[in-house]
């Protein structure tokens, strides 16, 4: 009896079997390319640069030394501590002004938006022009109606700083206003209705259910305006430029005044100096949206 011999087959290799890219993650990654280098070239080159400019000690030493930024420390403190707070209070109000529906309300919705739609360097230094002592429109009104001389508004630091300050709420305020607007619009109406069933007034309403669902959102939004807020260029020095006497300078624009005065290391060790300020911000934003 004749017999059959199979041939010996060997044994396939075991382990993960190596594939090349499909055409979707080709295209993929070549659509990538064009941000990285944007992002190479215009972010991450120019921060590595500015830290090798500052990357001496004594640069530090002779910014700490500098009387201006003692002072300009202080303001940023002032400005992220009254101006971010007194805007949020009034976006809240304002948000629940704006849901009602009324017609009136809707067109007075739409003049709201304008500071914030327009842009930033015309309308800001038309309150400049405004507040100007010889003829500004304020100090006329004032001479108009009372007779007198009215003040030198932007002489005085504390003032010049205050009216900073306004012109960044009038600017800014709008856009959180909105991004409040969303949040409420967001609480389903069934809660008010049962709030307004178990004899609710309109602050219980807001104590109990408006702000627990929008305490989230408030907060986050209070943190994210802070990071843009310590990078507020304009609404500083399009109207005072720092002055009088480099007083009412905060760390978004101290900068320039190192850069007019030839020192390129002390303006990046401002920048560097701000990264204390934005970091924990920034960790206490992220961490809250990763909840």
């Amino acid at each position: 009896m004749a017999t059959v011999v199979l041939p010996r087959t060997e044994p396939a290799p075991v382990g993960p079997v190596r594939r090349g890219l499909t055409p979707w993650q080709t295209w993929g990654l070549l659509l990538l390319v064009p941000y990285v280098i944007v992002f190479v070239v215009f972010v991450v080159y120019p921060v590595v640069y500015g830290m090798w400019l500052a990357r001496s000690p004594s640069s530090y030493t002779r910014l700490f030394e500098d009387p201006v930024f003692g002072r300009t420390v202080w303001n940023t403190a002032l400005f992220l501590a009254i101006a971010v707070n007194l805007k949020f209070v009034l976006a809240l109000i304002l948000s629940g002004f704006f849901i009602r529906a009324r017609p009136w309300i809707k067109f007075l919705s739409v003049l709201f938006i304008l500071p914030w739609a327009v842009p930033s360097i015309p309308t800001i230094l038309s309150f400049r022009f405004m507040l100007n002592p010889e003829w500004g429109i304020v100090n006329s009104l004032i001479f108009r109606f009372t007779g007198l001389d009215g003040p030198n508004w932007l002489n005085d630091p504390w003032i010049a700083l205050g009216a900073s300050m306004v012109v960044h709420i009038w600017k800014s305020l709008p856009f959180w206003t909105l991004i409040l607007i969303a949040g409420r619009l967001a609480i389903p109406q069934e809660q008010y209705e049962a709030a307004s069933v178990d004899g609710a007034s309109s602050w219980q309403k807001f104590r109990f259910v408006t702000w627990p669902s929008l305490r989230t959102l408030y907060i986050t939004s209070t943190l994210l305006s802070m990071i843009f807020t310590l990078g507020d260029f304009n609404s500083v020095y399009l109207l005072t430029g720092g002055q009088p006497a480099d007083q009412t300078h905060v760390l978004a624009t101290l900068g320039i005044r190192y850069l007019r005065l030839d020192y390129v290391d002390l303006s990046m060790a401002t920048i560097i100096c701000a990264l204390p300020l934005v970091i924990p911000l920034v960790w206490f934003m992220m961490k809250r949206l990763s909840r």
